[in-house]
């Protein structure tokens, strides 16, 4: 799995005008099931991204992770950071996750999250989302599992 993980001070997702998430201070999390993952792959990623240290403690490094901030999570999927832009303008996306599956472990991710006792928000599998958010730092940081 993949995930692009922005450090926010407030983040939401509406779908056709209607708000299906949002979040105070803590992550948006774009997840992308790549083709291969199974179902450890969503439990494995959770757990890093829960222990990533990447908030400011009280000397400003970076030193805590979101569990230490007792911030939340928005959840949002997005199988174009499967994208292969190597050849040609139009990126490809045959290695991510099919759909079925894409979406299978897009929910068994958030539900992950919220199993260690993050507050999360989601938005919807294949959706065309509308996401805003305030990028804190900015901190935008890319994980792979």
């Amino acid at each position: 799995m993949r995930a692009l993980v922005q450090r926010v001070s407030e983040a939401a997702v509406r779908v056709d005008g209607e708000t299906l998430g949002e979040i105070g201070p803590g992550l948006l999390i774009l997840v992308c099931a790549m083709g291969g993952d199974d179902d450890s792959k969503p439990r494995i990623l959770a757990e890093k991204l829960s222990k990533l240290r990447i908030f400011k403690d009280e000397a400003g490094k970076m030193n805590r992770s979101l569990k230490d901030t007792d911030g939340a999570a928005l959840v949002v999927s997005q199988f174009t950071l499967a994208a292969d832009t190597s050849r040609g303008n139009r990126p490809g996306f045959s290695t991510a996750a099919p759909p079925a599956d894409g979406e299978r472990l897009y929910e068994l991710f958030a539900a992950e999250i919220e199993a260690l006792g993050i507050p999360t928000a989601r938005g919807r599998f294949g959706a065309d989302m509308k996401v805003s958010l305030v990028n804190d730092g900015p901190v935008t940081i890319w994980v792979e599992v």
